[in-house]
């Protein structure tokens, strides 16, 4: 029995070392055109975007090897795949949770941007114009700098819009998206103020703050927070900006003031200048 073992033990660790060296020696070859993929949180959800990424090589790009007029898969390799979990606002048209293949239609003064309801497919070959969720125009701009590898990207990114990039060469275009959350997220923060507050001051204030909601509301929040936090010097920044708001700049000064002496205090180089910022813009 004893033997037994051995050699189904010497086998075992044969059978591994085949497998592991098999493994290792399998050829690999690198993509011409690397595939990237970028997640934007965005309101409640996220987008996400797969695309491959092809070079200039000193070639003519648009008008040359994406010629004017024909439909592009807005990359290279497999069509492009833009995926939303809630539903957004895209240049104004409304665009439902779901998975799309992102084609476009460059020409020297205009894009047009398509969502398509087919996911996977290659390249641009198999496309069909009466599968198409959604078609709309952009404007292209020049850029100075030369980007050799086709890029997205998200920019200009709030709680509430986005813009994606589209770059290579040296043009560059964008899409304007917006959310339409604000309703659900000011409900779930009504929900979250029922129940333990301290977690969720310091979000819910912001998101009023910035998206210019009922400030009175959000200001009895700083006060509440303040008597949790007295020293916190973030929410002297709030009760700043707030009371700017609302037109009383001798409180927002106060609280400014306020707010740098509790960040020195702490060495809080960050709120100290952020403080500081609010104060100069209500002495203004």
């Amino acid at each position: 029995m004893k033997k037994t073992y051995v050699l189904l033990f010497s086998m075992l660790i044969a059978c591994c070392c085949f497998s592991s060296k098999s493994y290792a020696q399998i050829p690999r070859i690198p993509e011409a055109s690397s595939t990237q993929t970028i997640i934007q949180d965005f309101g409640l959800g996220k987008v996400t975007i797969t695309y491959s990424r092809p070079n200039v090589k000193d070639r003519k790009i648009f008008g040359g090897i994406i010629p004017y007029g024909e439909v592009w898969r807005t990359g290279a390799n497999a069509a492009t795949t833009i995926t939303f979990t809630e539903k957004v606002i895209i240049e104004g048209n409304p665009v439902p949770a779901g998975t799309y293949s992102l084609f476009s239609i460059p020409t020297k003064n205009e894009w047009t941007i398509i969502l398509n309801k087919v996911v996977k497919q290659w390249g641009a070959y198999s496309y069909k114009q009466d599968q198409d969720f959604l078609r709309f125009n952009i404007k292209p701009i020049r850029v100075s700098e030369k980007r050799e590898t086709f890029t997205m990207a998200f920019v200009n990114s709030t709680t509430k819009s986005t813009d994606l990039v589209l770059v290579w060469d040296k043009t560059a275009a964008y899409i304007h998206m917006e959310t339409d959350d604000d309703a659900k997220i000011t409900a779930n923060i009504d929900e979250l103020m029922k129940g333990d507050r301290k977690p969720y001051y310091f979000n819910a204030i912001q998101y009023y703050y910035e998206n210019h909601k009922d400030v009175d509301k959000a200001l009895g929040w700083v006060y509440e927070a303040e008597k949790i936090e007295p020293k916190g010097p973030w929410y002297k920044l709030w009760e700043s900006r707030l009371l700017l708001r609302k037109g009383d700049k001798a409180g927002a000064i106060a609280a400014a003031e306020a707010g740098i002496a509790l960040a020195n205090a702490d060495k809080d180089e960050e709120y100290a200048r952020l403080n500081q910022e609010a104060l100069d813009q209500a002495k203004q």
